[in-house]
């Protein structure tokens, strides 16, 4: 939306919801004391202890009487109730104890109703609330509402008393009147408001309706208003839910659709008052009931409302009915009706508006004939029937989310009857005793446990049975029974707990019952309540307190909500989320942190806002030369060709990235670089012609803007690359196309300037003329850089700390972030409110702790690692906090989790600042900080560390990207005030791993290596999880191994190295007689070794040569030096796997058992003389184990001579030779190796000539320094001018490539390494 239309939205929201921010300050004002003036007769209770306990005494601060209200029992059956006189609106209740005395209440619920019928609990965070009371009795304490009651009549309930005396109170309610008009609406009568233009179909840009409704039926039309063209709103009940329809418009040929449908709410048909407001300003509608808002933006791209003349309530008009569908009216009352301004409600009592429907217009709701019952799991309600009769007759209505329950239960003369749920469905079990245990089981209907009202019918009699559901005749079931029943006369409804012979399947039912009859009679539910007739227990009558916890859904991200009586669970299959709330992302927020995790590059799912509401998308993440790449591939083909013009004669392409504009976003602006490649190839097909006029051809990108450079070149530069370097085909153009040739000709290069990408659309314009054809490629758009997940700071005092705005999560809320220390504890994070909070913290050298509390007391979540944590290795850290639990997470292996108190408070409200680092005097963290994400945010710490004492931007050590300093395989490892490399897993030392680890073998030396016995080498690719050298994994068959080493000598035959296994499996690498190399695999299933013989060259030379040998299953993959990769596989016979390695000999082999003799008479002696360096298998350095000490030391013996030395590692002395005669190419199979050491020799430099050489150099330096003093000092008094050519100007090849390089809106996004596009 653009910034104008926004404004407009922000001021007509505003403007739309003043009499909301006016009731609101009402309610500031609205505190007038509402008990204290009544009389003493607006006050009763369940019962009065004695004389001066009545319920007239129970004003606050008053000492009537006896000082207060307390009632004869102390039970939960117990009420103390406020007539008000009307209808006033409540916003804060208080309590007090009985005067000077051991009588208060502790804890109670709060109940309110229009009519002193029909009881409505107060309801705050998706439960029926619990109000703390009184610890003594003059203390008086005061609860605000969380939102405002409308009610004539307040009762209070105590749930929790004094331990010391008895049950007592004192009460006052604050709060103001209220006044409405009031319309009752009985099916049949609709209001219609006629609009006040008459001559035309009204328009509407925007819309505000608001209005109130109360009604015990599930269907009905509350308003509707439609337009010739086919646009309509309306808003409607259907099974008790809310459905808000509007269609602003669709086109003639359906290819604009614009109905939208919205539901909101549950429940709704519990004759309680519900407000609605609806505000539209354009396609942006906010859809709120009871005080929960919906946003929502309507389908299509029409604005406007085009209605007719009219808009009605309370049904559909009677032009309307055969249209219509079969929509029900509205039954019941609605007050507050406001539609654009115009108070319907006073316009219907001033007879403004056609009420010409309605036979008995009246503006009073009437009272509700229903008494409910509301019962938990330890709840009956016991009921008389008619006894020793043949004729069972049970009818009630039930709603519960409950799939089981027992819904009646009733013994017979011989036998019982037995009415309850089961998986949904309504089930019937009848056992009579009389004649060896006859059972009967019947049942109907199905997912009955869905909220909604449904009426269970049972009649026996006459020998069957028939059962009947919600009043459907197609749903009864009917079945014989072989003997004539006698019923007992008792009936439990909802609970049936006595010991009997026969107990039901089912003991209690969690839900609401109402129209309960017996014996085909209603039962009298308030004879029951005054003690009358019958008997309960812990049930609650007159009130149905079902609450859905599924609306609104608290399951993010599209997932689905269950539920049962008292909890609600998330199903977050194919969400791409996870968790209690399927809050958290499942996928990593960026290419960089996938492979940074050590995922293979390659398709992978990302979630750049992590927890926020972008959905995943698909990218292609790649690694070159150190460098990620993240690539979003669009559907145009390479080489598209261009045609299907339009009247216009120009040709559009659109592109297609498979993901929305922010997501798009999400992806370009935490890259550090983005560019795409954009190519035109052309045949008499002009690109832009003419700088000065309107280009043939543009791109359009992502803010949906028209661009007219081209790839190569820059925004306001209407130029190709040829144009930029001045090297097209005609120095008349900028762009090779231009030149408007038959031949084909290409504009190609990069986009780079990133705010602008990806290109969403082309528009080619000169393809229409005859032998005019044109081709184009875009490229995948490509970023580098996560400014997001390398973003850092470093506490480098104990006091120092970086502070944010507040943490916004009331219901839910993660943080996560990476961290590195040698400190051992200090604050991570603090987020303080009034008494809420929430903080990270290093408690201790290896445990973490997440700590809250939203208002039942702190919560505290710990982690332990096995490991010290103040190692100055990057730790990571998530924590979240949902409705459902609480969970704490270290370096995704360690994790606690804490589940959420059924009943409570469940918004965590925070107001201060939240501080990263040292708070309200407690020790802050030192060390480093990275990726800190709120709820999938990335706080920048870079940028507030550069402007506070005693934090740094980014982080001391630079192990970031990759441990890039630390060569060969080391792991960068963080100090506090530096960082270190541990190269103890590789084959190097040294500061940097850079160090060759090698020795001289004199002859006879070698050096042998044994693998525990209950271990063996790491597979190839993983590292090993010991002490250097050694490898903790068990015994395995390797499928793969990688042997890497340098040698030089110039003595053959040797055995350079030998693997041996506890089977005759070994690997051996030798030199021959004429010193060329041998790799020798024997794994079993061949009589004789599988070998590799290169035969090319004599490596016995004195020149250190590098080899790799690499293994998976049969394929064998070889290096020699700097030569290409050649690749061998095993013959079929060949086992693959390498049984059980034992040892590494290095030089000679000394190895009881059975060897293979060829190696032992053939290459092991006198054995090899000359250095080895750089010797690892699968990461396991059996050299470095012999030379360094070090845990492996014990695992590695040597025998004879071994001197320290890298001679092995040294830089080669001959040039790498040509393709043309490398003999290792492919293709140069059989050719004759054209070196020796003959030759070699031969070639030497002659050290005189080098002597020469020399000389002459340094007299040509001389000449060339006087020359140089010349120049200078003939120059040196020339005059100097300013000039306002682009900076650079002097080193680029033209003003554009100048302007290209210093433009800083350009330059942000350009590498240097790109620069040479423009060169």
């Amino acid at each position: 939306m653009p910034l104008g239309s926004r404004l407009t939205f922000v001021f007509l929201f505003l403007c739309s919801i003043s009499n909301i921010d006016l009731a609101s300050t009402a309610s500031r004002k609205c505190e007038d004391s509402l008990a204290t003036p009544l009389p003493y007769s607006s006050f009763t209770g369940s019962s009065v202890y004695a004389t001066g306990y009545g319920a007239g005494y129970a004003k606050l601060n008053r000492r009537g009487g006896s000082g207060g209200w307390s009632p004869v029992d102390a039970d939960r059956y117990q009420w103390l109730q406020v007539d008000l006189g009307s209808r006033k609106k409540v916003v804060a209740v208080a309590t007090q104890g009985r005067y000077s005395s051991a009588d208060w209440t502790r804890r109670y619920r709060l109940l309110y109703s229009d009519t002193g019928k029909n009881w409505r609990p107060f309801l705050q965070d998706g439960n029926i609330w619990t109000f703390e009371g009184n610890s003594d009795s003059e203390g008086v304490t005061r609860h605000e509402l969380l939102r405002s009651i409308v009610a004539r009549y307040v009762r209070f309930v105590p749930l929790q008393w004094s331990k010391e005396g008895r049950m007592g109170l004192r009460v006052e309610v604050y709060g103001c009147s209220y006044w409405s008009d009031v319309v009752s609406f009985d099916g049949q009568g609709v209001i219609s408001y006629r609009f006040s233009s008459k001559t035309k179909k009204i328009k509407f840009l925007t819309d505000l309706i608001s209005l109130k409704f109360r009604t015990s039926a599930g269907h009905g039309v509350l308003l509707h208003g439609e337009g010739q063209q086919g646009d309509y709103i309306s808003l409607e009940l259907q099974r008790a839910r809310l459905v808000l329809s509007i269609n602003l418009g669709s086109n003639q040929y359906g290819s604009i659709q614009g109905h939208t449908a919205v539901t909101s709410g549950s429940l709704l048909d519990d004759d309680h008052w519900h407000s609605v407001l609806i505000q539209r300003y354009r396609r942006n509608v906010n859809f709120t009931l009871d005080q929960h808002t919906q946003p929502f933006r309507t389908n299509g791209e029409f604005d406007h409302l085009d209605l007719d003349y009219e808009i009605s309530f309370g049904g559909l008009p009677a032009s309307n009915k055969p249209s219509s569908g079969g929509r029900d009216n509205f039954v019941g009352c609605m007050e507050g009706i406001v539609y654009n301004g115009d108070n319907i409600t006073s316009l219907i009592r001033r007879k403004k508006v056609d009420t010409s429907s309605f036979r008995n217009l009246t503006f009073s709701c009437s009272e509700s004939r229903s008494f409910p019952v509301f019962f938990n799991s330890s709840s009956f309600l016991q009921l008389p029937g008619q006894g020793d009769s043949d004729t069972l007759s049970v009818s009630l209505s039930f709603r519960t989310w409950n799939p089981s329950g027992l819904l009646v239960y009733t013994a017979l003369a011989d036998g019982v009857v037995e009415v309850g749920l089961a998986d949904g469905k309504v089930t019937v079990y009848i056992n009579v005793t009389q004649r060896k245990n006859t059972r009967i089981d019947i049942s109907s209907g199905s997912n009955l446990n869905d909220g909604q009202w449904h009426t269970v019918h049972l009649n026996a009699l006459e020998n069957y049975a028939m059962l009947t559901i919600d009043g459907d005749e197609a749903s009864t079931v009917r079945t014989a029974i072989p003997i004539q029943i006698t019923t007992g006369g008792t009936y439990y409804f909802g609970g049936y707990f006595l010991r009997t012979n026969t107990p039901p399947l089912q003991r209690s039912f969690q839900g609401c019952m109402q129209m309960i009859h017996v014996d085909d009679q209603l039962a009298d539910l308030r004879a029951v309540e005054q003690g009358l007739i019958g008997m309960f227990q812990n049930v609650s009558l007159d009130m149905c307190a079902i609450i859905d916890r599924c609306v609104p859904n608290q399951c993010e991200h599209g997932g689905r909500c269950s539920q049962t009586w008292d909890s609600f669970s998330c199903i977050c299959n194919g969400t791409g989320y996870r968790g209690a709330t399927c809050h958290t992302s499942v996928y990593q927020q960026s290419c960089e942190e996938v492979l940074h995790l050590g995922r293979a590059p390659g398709g992978h799912w990302v979630d750049p806002d992590g927890s926020g509401p972008l959905q995943a998308l698909r990218v292609s993440c790649d690694l070159t030369e150190g460098t990620v790449w993240t690539s979003v591939k669009n559907n145009l083909s390479p080489q598209t060709a261009v045609t299907a013009l339009d009247q216009e004669g120009k040709a559009v392409l659109r592109l297609d990235y498979n993901m929305s504009t922010e997501q798009v976003y999400a992806v370009t602006s935490g890259a550090d670089y983005c560019e795409q490649h954009i190519a035109y190839t052309c045949r008499m097909s002009r690109l832009l012609n003419s700088p000065d006029g309107e280009p043939y051809t543009w791109w359009v990108g992502r803010a949906n803007e028209k661009h007219l450079y081209w790839g190569g070149s820059g925004p306001g530069i209407q130029k190709c690359a040829c144009g930029i370097e001045r090297n097209c085909t005609s120095a008349k153009h900028q762009c090779n196309c231009d030149a408007d040739q038959r031949q084909w000709r290409e504009d190609a290069g990069l986009l780079v300037y990133k705010d602008h990408l990806p290109v969403s659309q082309l528009v080619v314009g000169d393809t229409g003329r005859a032998g005019s054809e044109a081709k184009l490629t875009v490229g995948p758009l490509r970023c580098r850089g996560d400014r997001d997940f390398w973003n850092a700071a470093s506490f480098i005092s104990p006091a120092s700390y970086l502070h944010f705005p507040s943490l916004k999560g009331e219901t839910s809320a993660d943080i996560s972030f990476y961290f590195k220390t040698s400190s051992t504890y200090g604050v991570f994070l603090e987020n303080l409110g009034t008494t809420d909070f929430i903080r990270i913290e290093l408690k201790a050298t290896s445990v973490i702790s997440f700590s809250f509390d939203v208002g039942n007391g702190g919560v505290e979540l710990t982690v332990r690692s096995p490991s010290r944590l103040d190692d100055g290795r990057w730790h990571r850290v998530e924590a979240e906090r949902n409705l459902k639990e609480a969970v704490l997470s270290l370096d995704g292996r360690y994790r606690d989790a804490r589940a959420a108190p059924a009943q409570g408070h469940i918004r965590l409200e925070l107001f201060s600042q939240l501080y990263i680092g040292a708070s309200g005097g407690q020790r802050g963290f030192l060390g480093c900080m990275r990726a800190l994400r709120l709820n999938g945010v990335t706080l920048d710490l870079e940028e507030r560390a550069r402007v506070t004492p005693g934090v740094k931007p980014g982080c001391q050590g630079h192990c970031n990207h990759f441990g890039v300093h630390c060569r060969n395989g080391g792991v960068c490892v963080e100090q506090y005030d530096g960082y270190s490399c541990d190269c103890s897993h590789t084959a190097y030392d040294g500061r940097l791993c850079t160090n060759d680890v090698g020795g001289y073998f004199e002859s006879g030396t070698l050096v042998r290596y044994d693998f525990p016995s209950e271990a063996g080498p790491p597979a190839s690719g993983a590292a090993p999880r010991g002490p250097q050298g050694t490898a903790l994994l068990g015994e395995t068959n390797l499928t793969r191994e990688e042997l890497v080493f340098s040698f030089s000598t110039s003595n053959a035959p040797a055995i350079l190295v030998y693997v041996s296994s506890k089977t005759q499996d070994y690997l051996a690498v030798v030199l021959r007689n004429n010193g060329t190399l041998q790799v020798r695999y024997s794994l079993g299933g061949l009589t004789e070794p599988y070998t590799i013989d290169l035969d090319h060259r004599n490596m016995a030379n004195g020149q250190p040569h590098h080899v790799n040998v690499s293994r998976e299953q049969r394929s064998i993959h070889l290096q020699l030096d700097h030569y290409p990769v050649t690749t061998y596989t095993l013959p079929d016979a060949s086992d693959t796997h390498f049984n059980l390695v034992k040892t590494i000999f290095l030089g000679k082999v000394f190895e009881t058992g059975e060897i293979d003799p060829v190696l032992i008479d053939r290459y092991n002696t006198p054995g090899f003389v000359g250095c080895l360096s750089r010797v690892t298998l699968n990461g396991v350095a059996p050299l470095k184990a012999a030379l360094r000490p070090g845990p492996a030391a014990a695992l590695v013996t040597a025998h004879g001579i071994l001197v320290p030395s890298n001679c092995g590692a040294q830089p080669l002395t001959i040039s790498p030779l040509g393709a043309a005669h490398d003999p290792w190419q492919m293709d140069t199979a059989g050719a004759v190796f054209p070196y020796n050491n003959e030759m070699i020799s031969r070639e030497k430099l002659d050290h005189n000539s080098a002597v020469i050489g020399g000389i002459v150099a340094v007299v040509i330096c001389l000449a060339l320094g006087v020359l140089v003093f010349l120049v200078r000092h003939m120059f040196r008094h020339k005059g100097s001018y300013h000039t306002n050519e682009a900076k650079g100007a002097e080193s680029a090849d033209c003003a554009d490539a100048a302007i290209i390089v210093n433009d800083p809106a350009f330059t942000e996004t350009i590498e240097e390494s790109k620069k040479e596009w423009f060169i």
